[in-house]
């Protein structure tokens, strides 16, 4: 399934994080692989922990970074799709 700025997304139960300083490290029991994040993908992690529309996540993360809202939802959504092919996230 394609994420769009209208997909909602949430964490799967499937995995367990734990932040690291500013980071997070996520394990894909799945797939049995660990992932880190830095600090903004730790923040899509924390807001991803309920669901939320990918608009209104592009939103937040624009609001506390300084970043573009064009640029924000472009790396955004890559990283969603990634996560959700890792087995990390679920698309509702």
């Amino acid at each position: 399934m394609k994420i769009t700025p209208a997909s909602v997304v949430v964490a799967s139960k499937e995995q367990l994080s734990t932040p690291h300083g500013d980071e997070v490290v996520i394990a894909g029991l799945r797939k049995g692989n660990y992932y880190a994040l830095d600090a903004v993908g730790a923040r899509v992690w924390e807001l991803v922990q309920t669901p939320v529309a990918v608009s209104g996540l592009t939103q937040r993360i624009v609001e506390e970074f300084d970043v573009t809202v064009e640029r924000c939802e472009a790396d955004l959504l890559a990283l969603l799709e990634s996560m959700a092919e890792q087995g990390l996230l679920e698309v509702r």
